[in-house]
């Protein structure tokens, strides 16, 4: 079965800046993919990356198991939502799905009108003048009318109200369930992942701390009071991993998971700046 993302010590230096640093990846496909992380943790990098925006400096990345953007038939495969949700604010919704019926050659007008009708947009209506909310799922559907194989979506949420939100985040896995789409979702809202995915990577300090199905993951972290238990990983304060179960301990959500290697990375990389 063929990754829909694999990497292999994959870095990224813009200038001195090193955004991503040896990023090795096997994402399964036909998964919800999490990736969270602070503010520049190197998440906008990574998307970049996938979708062929920029080049790699060192290591390799596959996409469905090509080179990003390696010419019009993988840019076909592959649908990428930016932050914000960008669109054309002087074109309408109906100008919108015109545009992306002449520029992607496995466009589905069947679906983008569908949508566009249960929205309740107004087809003659400026992309400019819709809501926030309602900007981001026209981008979304423009995205999945594509048909694509990988739908990247970049922070597509974060600008919008727990609503908006929520409605965004239930009509993606309503794709997920139509169209046997994969996806790869940034975010730094961790309660709104847990929604919706069901395999997470945590970047922090410009790389992969953690990677894997949440089940799994979740299956192999607890909440423990007290003394380490033999065996046992202390991740953050009393967020422990281990292989084997932990009398008495209790379970951690993805929030708690997410964070843990989160402010582990913060910690360690002040304590070695030190």
């Amino acid at each position: 079965m063929t990754p829909v993302l694999e990497t292999h010590k994959l870095t990224k230096r813009y200038g001195r800046t090193t955004a991503l640093a040896d990023c090795t990846l096997r994402v399964p496909e036909g998964r919800v993919v999490g990736l969270v992380g602070p503010n520049g943790a190197g998440k906008s990098t990574l998307l970049g990356l996938t979708c062929g925006l920029v080049a790699p400096t060192t290591g390799s990345i596959e996409v469905l198991g090509s080179r990003p953007a390696a010419g019009a038939a993988q840019l076909a495969r592959v649908g990428f939502v930016a932050q914000d949700a960008p669109v054309y604010g002087s074109l309408s919704v109906a100008d919108h799905l015109r545009l992306g019926a002449r520029l992607n050659p496995r466009w589905d007008r069947p679906l983008a009108e569908r949508r566009v009708q249960r929205l309740g947009l107004d087809p003659a209506q400026k992309a400019g003048r819709l809501s926030g909310g309602q900007r981001a799922q026209l981008a979304l559907t423009l995205a999945a009318a594509k048909r694509a194989e990988l739908l990247i979506l970049d922070e597509p949420v974060a600008s919008l109200d727990p609503l908006a939100r929520r409605a965004f985040l239930l009509d993606l896995l309503d794709f997920v369930a139509e169209l046997g789409v994969s996806v790869v979702l940034s975010s730094h809202l961790l309660g709104d992942l847990e929604q919706v995915c069901d395999h997470l990577v945590v970047l922090a300090e410009g790389r992969v701390q953690l990677a894997g199905d949440t089940a799994d993951l979740l299956a192999v972290h607890h909440r423990v009071t007290g003394d380490l238990p033999p065996g046992a990983e202390r991740i953050h304060e009393d967020v422990v991993r281990s292989e084997v179960p932990v009398p008495g301990a209790s379970p951690v959500d993805l929030e708690d998971l997410g964070m843990a290697y989160m402010t582990r990375a913060a910690v360690v990389s002040v304590g070695g700046a030190a």
